[in-house]
């Protein structure tokens, strides 16, 4: 059986870090899971590269951090390694999963995971969590499945996996659709096969994308301070129900698409798509008849993240739309 050498990235985040005797969790100086390697129970026929890559709580994470990992794990298939394993902070673990999974997705497997109790808490979840990760970066059923997330037992998708608690072990959840995998005791199980994607390398992130989230009885103030105070590249809407508007935000709204600004409508309900249902002023038909995009079942973080690819990918209009609905 041929070995499977498989990159580790320890970014940082929980899982490196500990409780001190107060109870605040903090980064220590030196990352705990490098000297946890003799305690894994691994498969055999597994090499692990193991990296400090950087020790960063996850909201330190920024998009130059995301390109640095990408041009590693491009890196990495170069030198004939067969997949690779981060573990990283959860608080933007789902952002940095996406990135990579809407550039370089299909090059390998790779996967992501990470901690909601730190190493030396009472039911510390990172240890077993990163043994779980390897074991789903060995497995070849993982090839071709793009970018996993892999945590408490399930494997999910980075396109639509999101952090749902702010502290119970159980926090990423796939709204709708569940997870496309599990992680048994002596297997590696998938059950649903994603569609292709389209994906764009891109070399540069250079744009201005906000977010806003509607609420009831909304004005316009907020589209008015984007159309005069601040340049933006383009906007991310997190819309009502299935991507309506309060009518009092329309006529700075539109005035922001007639300039030609794309905008991007996400629903801010959990689980669901947004789509142009409601026929009624401020409803989705008439936004879509405006030229509104609608994004299919991501939420706004990543309907940003995969707007700012899109933009510096440099597409048509009709391109960006495409890429936006997928």
């Amino acid at each position: 059986m041929k070995m499977k050498r498989i990159l580790i990235l320890h970014t940082g985040g929980t899982i490196s870090m500990s409780q001190d005797a107060d109870g605040a969790v903090r980064p220590d100086k030196k990352n705990p899971l490098l000297a946890a390697g003799q305690e894994l129970r691994l498969p055999a026929g597994i090499e692990l590269i193991v990296e400090d890559f950087s020790n960063l709580p996850s909201p330190h994470i920024t998009v130059e951090t995301m390109f640095e990992l990408k041009d590693r794990i491009k890196e990495a298939k170069q030198e004939g390694l067969d997949s690779v394993v981060i573990t990283h902070g959860t608080d933007t673990l789902e952002e940095t999963a996406y990135f990579l999974e809407m550039t370089i997705g299909d090059l390998m497997p790779i996967i992501l995971t990470g901690a909601m109790r730190s190493i030396n808490e009472l039911g510390s979840d990172g240890l077993y969590n990163f043994e779980c990760a390897i074991r789903v970066a060995a497995s070849e059923n993982a090839i071709g499945k793009g970018v996993l997330v892999v945590m408490n037992d399930e494997v999910h998708s980075a396109r639509y996996v999101t952090k749902t608690h702010t502290t119970n072990v159980a926090t990423f959840r796939t709204p709708t659709l569940g997870p496309i995998g599990l992680v048994t005791k002596s297997k590696i199980l998938f059950k649903q096969e994603l569609p292709e994607t389209t994906r764009y390398d891109i070399d540069s992130f250079d744009a201005m994308i906000p977010i806003i989230k509607v609420f009831a009885g909304m004005q316009g103030d907020f589209f008015k301070i984007l159309d005069h105070a601040i340049t933006v590249d383009g906007l991310v809407v997190e819309a009502l129900g299935a991507g309506n508007l309060p009518p009092q935000t329309l006529p700075p709204f539109y005035h922001l698409l007639e300039k030609g600004l794309p905008i991007v409508l996400v629903s801010r309900c959990f689980n669901g798509i947004a789509e142009p249902v409601y026929d009624y002023h401020g409803g989705g038909v008439e936004l879509a008849q405006h030229g509104v995009i609608f994004c299919n079942g991501i939420n706004s973080q990543k309907a940003r993240l995969k707007l700012l690819i899109a933009l510096n990918a440099h597409l048509s209009k009709e391109e960006l739309k495409q890429f936006m609905e997928e």
